[in-house]
């Protein structure tokens, strides 16, 4: 299929609003898990997993930690805005140092009653550690959203602050208010580097039992970095798919993820479509590096889709990956990823997927069409006759493409 062929209408589908999940199940792991393999369908459990996946694989999570992106400020008249952070702005942008900043952070924002809010200073309050801290929101730029945010205790960092202040950044389609609860259930066991705003959500399922039970059946852990931006949720509105402005999200990829993707390629399975991104967009990455050996870290969208770019080996790729990083002396590598992965793509790297049910007409279905072809349809539809659950706190899949379907 070319992708100028593409028409959403083909990509949606009836997602009635009660099987929407507003709550995770009780225990992460007793979620259903939906087989695919060998173009059948079988009802599991996700502590299932381990047995289902042969003996030697390789997963990769996505080890990103959701920041409490929602918070509160209100005007000297006690009227509230709410600003959602989505990425922050200044010479200083690697999210992780962000994080370490104190006295005053730089972000782009989401802003709810933008109009209200004239060019008055926001002001909110919170205690840490016992200390009462002011912090305070300046408008810098309304056009782009740009929000100055500082805080008058400047011993604390921006973490410390956010930790306090904010509130878990749910997604707009689960209706309720984010709850104390959230800030462990909407959030991997295996978190650790701060930076998202939404959840990759099909690690959600993982126990510490269930990765020892994997690790138990020599099964490589592989932890790789995409911080979630809150574009991931954003519908695609245009008639061209094409022409969606794909969201930018940033990416690390170490020496250990390079090394597992050259020893384990026939076995590589990724957790969530935040993973696959971030695989796919390193095999761009090695195809660029070789036909430019000083090319930055950024994936356009329909890059890999030039006709040009087609014959290029996933060893030769990572290779040239793992050079660069010999030749800047680092053992991971920062990048940015808007690669946009739809009917039509061929993929290098990913062999199978552990990914949650997905929004109708969104990219994250053209993502599924493209990873399983047309049988998406009979996935979804056996989903929602089965009674699953859907979307970020809803249940999983495990799907294995037809080509590699000896997987299992």
């Amino acid at each position: 299929m070319q992708i100028s062929d593409i028409k959403l209408e083909d990509y949606n589908y009836d997602l009635p609003k009660d099987r929407i999940a507003e709550y995770p199940a009780e225990k992460r792991d007793h979620s259903k898990l939906l087989v695919y393999s060998k173009g059948t369908i079988n009802h599991k459990h996700f502590y299932d997993l381990p047995d289902l996946l042969p003996k030697g694989c390789t997963l990769f999570f996505n080890d990103t930690k959701v920041i409490p992106a929602r918070i509160e400020f209100y005007k000297t008249t006690g009227a509230r805005i709410e600003i959602f952070l989505t990425e922050p702005m200044g010479e200083l942008r690697e999210i992780s140092k962000v994080m370490l900043e104190k006295g005053q952070v730089i972000w782009k924002c989401m802003i709810g009653n933008l109009k209200k809010w004239k060019e008055e200073p926001l002001f909110s309050e919170v205690s840490i550690d016992g200390i009462a801290v002011k912090v305070k929101a300046d408008l810098k730029d309304r056009a782009k959203q740009e929000v100055i945010i500082s805080w008058d205790a400047e011993q604390f960092s921006f973490s410390e602050v956010l930790e306090a202040l904010g509130k878990t950044p749910l997604p707009p389609y689960i209706h309720r208010a984010a709850e104390e609860e959230d800030r462990k259930t909407y959030q991997t066991v295996y978190s650790k580097n701060d930076g998202a705003v939404a959840a990759p959500t099909a690690g959600l399922h993982f126990t510490e039992e269930v990765i020892q039970n994997l690790k138990d059946k020599n099964t490589t852990i592989s932890e790789l970095t995409l911080h979630v931006s809150a574009g991931t949720f954003q519908p695609i509105s245009t008639n061209e798919v094409t022409e969606h402005p794909m969201h930018s999200e940033r990416v690390i990829i170490s020496r250990k993820n390079l090394k597992d993707i050259l020893t384990g390629e026939k076995l590589l399975v990724a957790v969530g479509t935040t993973s696959v991104r971030t695989l796919e967009s390193t095999y761009w990455y090695g195809v660029k590096l070789l036909n430019d050996p000083g090319a930055e870290f950024f994936i356009e969208k329909l890059y890999p889709y030039q006709e040009t770019q087609k014959n290029v080996s996933v060893e030769d790729s990572i290779k040239a990956v793992l050079k660069k990083m010999d030749e800047l002396e680092v053992d991971s590598i920062h990048g940015v990823t808007e690669i946009f992965l739809m009917p039509g793509y061929t993929f290098r790297i990913v062999k199978a997927l552990v990914t949650n049910f997905h929004l109708p007409g969104s990219t994250l279905i053209l993502l599924i069409a493209s990873f399983i072809g047309e049988d998406w349809e009979k996935v979804y539809e056996e989903a929602l006759n089965s009674d699953y659950r859907f979307l970020s706190y809803g249940d999983s899949s495990l799907l294995i493409p037809k080509n590699n379907s000896s997987l299992i």
